[in-house]
């Protein structure tokens, strides 16, 4: 729990408190303070409450990506495994499935260079 929140909660009380000493003593005044106070202190308390919200999500951020980082390997493994699984399977559609990717990665690499456009403008001089 944040500082302001428990500042806040016992600004809001004491802001009460003087509203209410200044409603019986009938002293405007003493009102309006309570209500000022009671104010400021609902405004830091939201502001703690704010503070705890964003320290919260950051450690269960940290939390996801340290259980994400932990678990990759198995991830990895668990991946391998099944394509493995896959191939041994159905050897001839993988065997297939190889030979598509390396030929077109041979067509993107075997394409001739692109050659500038002509100039937009000619010099007949």
């Amino acid at each position: 729990m944040d500082e302001d929140r428990i500042v806040g909660s016992a600004k809001e009380f004491a802001g009460r408190a003087e509203g209410a000493v200044g409603d019986l003593a009938g002293d405007v005044q003493t009102q309006a303070s309570g209500k000022a106070r009671e104010a400021a202190g609902t405004v830091q308390n939201l502001y703690g409450q704010a503070k705890d919200a964003v320290r919260d999500a950051g450690e269960t951020a940290a939390g996801y990506a340290k259980n994400a980082y932990d678990n990759s390997g198995e991830t990895f493994r668990d991946g391998s495994q099944a394509i493995a699984q896959k191939v041994q399977d159905n050897p001839l559609g993988a065997l297939l499935v190889a030979g598509g990717i390396g030929f077109a990665l041979a067509l993107l690499m075997a394409r001739p260079a692109r050659r500038p456009p002509p100039p937009r403008w000619r010099y007949y001089g």
